[in-house]
């Protein structure tokens, strides 16, 4: 793995990752961190690999289906034995109030994991527990991952990599 780690502060870690490999990797080692209750935004442009890090935690999770974006069907969700798991895309959102719309915010709850990209597109969110932010730089990205509540920090703090 080509990772290089430069700053870690107790709520926050920036990484440069070489490839898209290396998101996976980092997304199968959040996995076993992840909690009932938590959300994650994943935050970047498109093509900065949101989607990657989403199929690494899967994989890290255990799954071993296809994983796609839910840009066009806006959720994907995943039950494993210990936890459900939702990954939301909004990128095609139009209006903030699309989310009470869709009947989507029943899937933010204590028993589940909610990763959503574009969560901008929809402010009306819960906290997120982490914020990772995503972009190209150079030859691969630049990940910035912040913890916004204490289940946040304990996931940041337990992550090794």
């Amino acid at each position: 793995m080509n990772c290089t780690l430069l700053h870690t502060p107790h709520h926050k870690r920036t990484l440069q990752l070489a490839s898209a490999d290396d998101t996976l990797t980092l997304g199968r080692a959040l996995a076993p961190l992840l909690r009932p209750g938590m959300v994650i935004h994943l935050r970047g442009d498109l093509g900065a690999g949101k989607t990657t890090l989403a199929r690494g935690i899967l994989r890290g999770l255990g799954y071993q289906g296809r994983v796609k974006s839910p840009t066009f069907t806006l959720l994907e969700p995943y039950k494993f034995s210990k936890l459900y798991l939702y990954h939301f895309d909004f990128y095609r959102f139009l209006d903030p109030q699309e989310l009470e719309e869709t009947g989507f915010r029943e899937y933010f709850n204590a028993e589940s994991v909610c990763l959503v990209e574009w969560p901008e597109k929809a402010p009306d969110l819960p906290v997120a527990d982490l914020e990772i932010e995503m972009r190209v730089a150079d030859q691969g990205r630049a990940i910035a991952i912040t913890a916004h509540t204490e289940v946040g920090r304990r996931c940041l703090d337990g992550l090794t990599y």
